[in-house]
């Protein structure tokens, strides 16, 4: 390698002289530089006489965030998009080091230091040139230490299994080493300490159960809680500290009902006789014969009074104020049937850590997983009514119960029967052996599960079935009616050949449901190549159709007069730059979108890197909304697994949407008076989950989406404008329903799009 002086004269040494472009005031009298004034701050360097290669980016950002993300930008003639783009998770008080390729052609750099309101410094910024065969060997070094496939193998294996991948994409050996090294730089906030944010959320959980406290004596409903405690040879410690937290809460018009199975430990049955003496309160049943948890647990019901049941596990804990949450929450939804909280970990020496901050009702979710879980509280006569816990289903017992205690819309039960409580209200006890751990040594749990799944949805509709899929837990496949419905995808489009050919032909060859027209929307092309192109491809497969849009762009517009040109009973929003990955994308949409109860059907999208693009939207985020897992590796498995999981989400992007034509003209359409661009699907998507349907997110439909190329950038005065004016329309409709997605939950951030902890306690109010 040359020598710094060497480099420095030849120019190889660049500090970057950046020019600030956007939401971004210098600071005087202050510790830091600059003033981020929204969550876009950028910078732009130009870079004409940069010579391409490898470089070493050295970065370090000094930040009032509890933590951040920046992100370089490399413009080479097509503007700046996420495509060509790094995201640089900041760490704290050090230098981001990353190996990285200026391409040839590059024109300028971007940098967003932060992606929040706030204040920064940009203390240290540097590009030093890399040896073609130092960067190598970094980037396969890399790959040895961290990445799943390479993990520990020689670094001349990994440029081989390198060099025949390129081969086989016939692409270069730079471009796949770049992208295998890119994924492992998992895109996560530098995590908020779990116990940091615990300790800022004392004091306000404090004058909260203050304010229960004294409101108390004002509720119309003092509701008696029996808790169900199956115990089996449970050591007499932990046996004890459970029950001391039932014992300790705040809440007093408890009851504990406690089923021994029968234990052969003679400390557990002393610890019994000794803990349940002097509160009449607790009642034990000492069962003859071991039956395992269902029926243990039964036997607790047995003896319960109680209004509602709550169910714990014979080792772990309460919170001090959980029961009084519970009463609280009765009190203001008098009709709730089941209520559940939110949960974490608490390992053998006490300290907590892996909070379940949970979403509101999803149903799809639960056929996935027992996302209820811990702590969960049941109205007593219809758990008697549904014959409490079915054995033969022991270790996704549980998971059996919420499913057919909640399988009763047929007889008035709806989502207002169902609260979440926002509140880690139970530790779930990591212990050796224990399923909070994750050494579920006995594949029967997840079999049970499968079962209980399987029952459930088949009384939905006998066609359907469950598989297992990653992580063990359940994927549904529902069946497609017979005969297949006609799905019209409705393709916008205005010139762009090189971005409109790949899709299209993509979705006509990779596509194995074959029922469908796909409908190019030309909003004004002119270009030759492309009108060309739409001639010929309409004429090559008599599934295409060419239709012109001649009126100014207007996305809702063009989609709205799309769809009242289809034949088909589903129609398909899809954007000009997606591309299928897996031939099933359309089946598994079209499976969903004719389940009656759904409405707005969602895909999993991923950059051209691999990195994810959209996995559903969040409300309330950045103001409006934002996607679920932005960047992630394509591999993730995402919070709790939602990556991999089927679910019910508020909004899903138009850029590949799948809903029945009816819906869609139920609603109106897209709107396209005051949504002309942006925010038309949130809206949309939160118009059909008013009119009473459930948005849905699979991951099991995957495509490529290179975001934005056809529409450019908001870079002028007038798309600012009316940018401003969608978001303002956006936050006047749906305000308190953008500031509380059900599908997300208050304690996680609306900063960043990672599911990490919210950091204001102003959120809580």
């Amino acid at each position: 390698m040359l020598s710094k002086t060497a480099r420095q004269k030849l120019g190889f040494i660049r500090h970057p002289s950046w020019n600030k472009k956007n939401s971004l005031q210098s600071l005087e009298k202050s510790t830091y530089q600059f003033q981020a004034l929204s969550n876009d701050p950028q910078f732009i360097t130009h870079t004409r006489y940069w010579l391409p290669g490898w470089y070493m980016l050295e970065l370090a950002i000094e930040h009032d965030q509890p933590s951040a993300v920046a992100e370089l930008f490399f413009d080479t003639g097509d503007g700046f998009n996420a495509g060509q783009s790094l995201q640089l998770p900041l760490p704290q008080a050090k230098v981001l080091k990353r190996v990285c390729y200026l391409p040839f052609g590059l024109r300028a750099l971007r940098l967003d230091p932060i992606s929040a309101e706030g204040r920064f410094s940009i203390t240290h910024c540097k590009l030093v040139w890399l040896k073609p065969s130092f960067a190598s060997s970094r980037i396969m070094q890399r790959l040895s230490k961290v990445h799943r496939d390479y993990k520990e193998q020689e670094l001349p294996a990994i440029s081989s299994a390198l060099a025949r991948e390129a081969k086989q994409q016939g692409t270069s050996w730079r471009a796949v080493a770049l992208q295998a090294y890119e994924s492992t730089f998992e895109h996560s906030v530098p995590g908020i300490s779990y116990e940091w944010w615990l300790e800022q959320q004392a004091e306000r959980r404090q004058e909260q159960l203050q304010t229960l406290q004294r409101q108390q004596s004002e509720w119309t409903c003092q509701p008696v809680i029996s808790i169900l405690l199956p115990v089996y040879n449970t050591p007499p410690t932990l046996l004890a500290e459970c029950i001391h937290s039932v014992t300790a809460q705040v809440y007093s018009n408890w009851q504990l009902c406690i089923a021994d199975d029968a234990s052969t430990s003679p400390e557990t049955r002393k610890a019994l006789q000794q803990l349940c003496a002097g509160d009449e309160r607790i009642k034990l049943v000492r069962r003859e014969n071991n039956g395992h948890i269902s029926a243990a647990s039964n036997s607790a019901l047995a003896v319960a009074t109680g209004d509602y049941v709550a169910l714990l596990d014979h080792d772990d804990l309460l919170s001090p104020d959980a029961l009084l949450k519970v009463a609280a929450a009765i009190n203001q939804h008098p009709d709730a049937l089941l209520l559940y909280s939110d949960e974490d970990k608490v390992d053998e020496q006490g300290k907590r850590y892996d909070p379940h901050f949970k979403p509101g009702w999803n149903p799809d979710l639960l056929l996935s997983q027992n996302y209820i879980s811990h702590l969960g509280v049941y109205q007593r006569q219809r758990m008697i009514s549904i014959g409490g816990f079915r054995e033969g289903l022991e270790g996704s017992q549980d998971h059996d119960l919420v499913l057919r205690f909640t399988d009763g819309f047929t007889d008035g039960l709806s989502a207002e029967h169902i609260v979440h409580i926002p509140e880690v209200l139970y530790h779930w006890r990591a212990v050796a052996g224990s399923t909070a751990l994750g050494s579920n040594e006995k594949s029967y749990a997840h079999q049970a599960g499968l079962e209980a799944v399987q029952q459930y949805v088949s009384k939905q509709h006998p066609g359907a079935s469950v598989s297992s899929t990653a992580g063990d837990y359940y994927r549904v496949v529902w069946p497609l009616p017979s005969p297949a419905p006609l799905v019209s995808l409705l393709v916008p489009t205005r010139d762009g050949v090189d971005i409109l050919a790949p899709c299209v032909n993509a979705i006509l060859e990779k596509t194995d449901y074959r029922h469908f027209e796909l409908i190019i929307l030309d909003n004004q092309s002119s270009c030759p190549r492309t009108l060309e192109y739409m001639q010929q491809v309409s004429e090559r497969d008599e599934r295409v159709r060419v239709l012109r849009w001649d009126h100014p762009f207007n996305y809702s517009a063009i989609n709205n007069f799309g769809a009242s040109q289809a034949k088909g009973s589903i129609i398909g929003l899809i954007n000009n730059d997606v591309e299928p990955i897996n031939a099933g994308w359309l089946s598994e949409m079209v499976s969903q979108a004719c389940r009656p109860e759904i409405g707005c059907v969602g895909a999993k999208l991923y950059y051209p890197n691999g990195s994810l693009q959209h996995a559903g939207v969040i409300l309330g985020i950045g103001g409006v909304a934002g996607h679920s897992h932005k960047y992630f590796n394509g591999n993730a498995p995402g919070y709790f697994s939602r990556l991999q999981l089927v679910q019910n989400l508020s909004a899903v992007t138009a850029a590949c949407l799948l809903v029945r034509k009816d819906i869609f003209e139920q609603v109106g359409g897209l709107n396209e008076e005051h949504l002309k661009v942006a925010f038309n699907d949130v809206d949309f998507c939160l118009k059909v989950r008013e009119a009473g349907y459930r948005n849905l997110f699979t991951p099991f439909a995957e495509l490529y989406h290179h975001e934005s190329v056809s529409r450019g950038a908001e870079d002028n005065l007038e798309k600012q404008a009316r940018f401003q004016a969608e978001i303002a329309y956006m936050r006047k409709t749906w305000g308190p329903l953008l500031d509380n997605d059900p599908a997300y939950n208050p304690n996680l951030t609306l900063a960043y799009e990672d599911f990490s902890l919210r950091c204001s306690s102003a959120c809580f109010s």
